[in-house]
């Protein structure tokens, strides 16, 4: 029998997933940097710089990166920030992604396949040169 997660602990994860979707980065960070996990990762697999990403937030990308925090990696669904970046169209993110190692390849669909499904040439040319 698994035990249920202790209230608190659900609820300071909530509000730092919420600092990760609103591109709060010193908040962010201060939790990092006190001892949270930089790839924590919620219940369907979104890590705290998918979240980042996807909302567009390149600055606190960067900090999660810059803590230890892998810039790719798939959740649950098989996503990666990266294609949520292209497909959202956040061109400071994608580089921001890229300049932290993110593999425009991985994923389902992979960020070369989003670019390409919407015609994003200059995104092409982009992870080519990565």
């Amino acid at each position: 029998m698994t035990e249920a997660p202790d209230p608190e602990v659900v609820e300071l994860a909530t509000k730092i997933f919420d600092l990760a979707r609103q591109g709060q980065s010193e908040a962010l960070v201060a939790y990092v940097d006190a001892g949270v996990p930089a790839g924590l990762t919620n219940d369907r697999g979104d890590s705290l710089v998918m979240l980042a990403a996807y909302h567009g937030h390149a600055d606190a990308v960067r900090a999660l990166v810059a803590r230890g925090a892998a810039a790719g990696g798939v959740n649950d669904r098989g996503q990666t920030p990266l294609a949520g970046a292209v497909f959202k169209g956040s061109t400071d993110v994608i580089e921001a992604l890229l300049e932290g190692g993110a593999d425009p390849a991985e994923g389902t669909p992979s960020a070369l396949d989003t670019a390409r499904m919407f015609g994003r040439a200059e995104l092409l040319e982009l992870f080519a040169a990565h």
